[in-house]
């Protein structure tokens, strides 16, 4: 899903507000978050996921063209951790098809038949 899209759906689901206001708070969130992250920040969002920034160390790679070495500059990385209520529904198994049970019964000899 884009960002119109989500702006879209917002719209179909709150009629009663304009598709220019939900573009502006669907911003107003993304950009909030987009700063915190640029100061070094962390975000959380309760039930969906946690917003950080890893740094990186500068390197030497290698230019994948020509394989000369090439010096990679330090760099911060934008990571995301989903929350435990994400990751349960992601992985919500559907409902599992309950199992008959059989009742034991005893043979002539005396014996249980499972």
């Amino acid at each position: 899903m884009i960002k119109s899209e989500l702006v879209q759906k917002l719209a179909k689901e709150n009629p009663h507000l304009y598709p220019r206001d939900i573009e502006k708070v669907v911003n107003a969130i993304l950009g909030t978050i987009s700063a915190a992250l640029a100061r070094g920040d962390r975000v959380e969002l309760r039930g969906f996921g946690t917003f950080g920034v890893n740094n990186r160390g500068a390197r030497t790679g290698r230019n994948p063209k020509t394989g000369d070495l090439v010096d990679v500059a330090e760099k911060a990385v934008p990571v995301f951790k989903t929350g435990k209520e994400m990751r349960r529904r992601l992985n919500a198994s559907p409902a599992q098809p309950k199992r008959k049970v059989e009742t034991a019964t005893t043979n002539l000899n005396g014996l249980v038949d499972a």
